[in-house]
């Protein structure tokens, strides 16, 4: 059957739950990318000396030559807006008391998108440097939650 031929008795949508169970791996790259955040406190890029670009979130291989990537870099944990948007509505629609505010911030040759705080007054811009904030060592699990936020750096 061909999307043009349509069942028509098939329906148009799924109004009930629906069970799903999924186990989604970080892969070998994401694993040691995410173990470092949490061991280390630690952000790595995996770079690519073919094409000189570094990788984060790291990645395996090199999406431009394809090369498989085994050199790792610190990054820092210190990056650069980029671009960001200010929240006003929470995920269920609902109105935010305090708007929230959302940032990729450039890291290597990539980057993070992340909740941006500032700790004074200034206003957030592009190419202001932002610091990764960390939860402390014991409650940290692995994960891209593992930073707080990340917090503009004002002079």
């Amino acid at each position: 059957m061909t999307l043009l031929k349509r069942d028509p008795n098939a329906p148009s949508a799924w109004r009930d739950e629906m069970q799903v169970t999924s186990r989604y791996t970080f892969g070998i790259a994401g694993e040691r990318f995410f173990r470092a955040i949490k061991d280390d406190q630690q952000i790595l890029g995996s770079h690519c000396n073919n094409c000189e670009r570094t990788y984060v979130p790291a990645a395996a291989f090199c999406e431009r030559c394809m090369n498989q990537l085994d050199e790792w870099v610190d990054v820092g944990t210190v990056g650069e807006v980029v671009t960001f948007t200010h929240l006003y509505v929470n995920y269920d629609g609902s109105q935010r008391e305090e708007p929230e505010t959302v940032a990729f911030i450039k890291l290597g040759d990539g980057g993070l998108i992340h909740r941006l705080v500032s700790s004074g007054s200034h206003p957030v811009e592009i190419g202001m440097p932002a610091k990764a904030i960390f939860k402390p060592s014991s409650e940290r699990e692995g994960s891209i939650l593992d930073i707080v936020h990340f917090e503009l750096i004002t002079n």
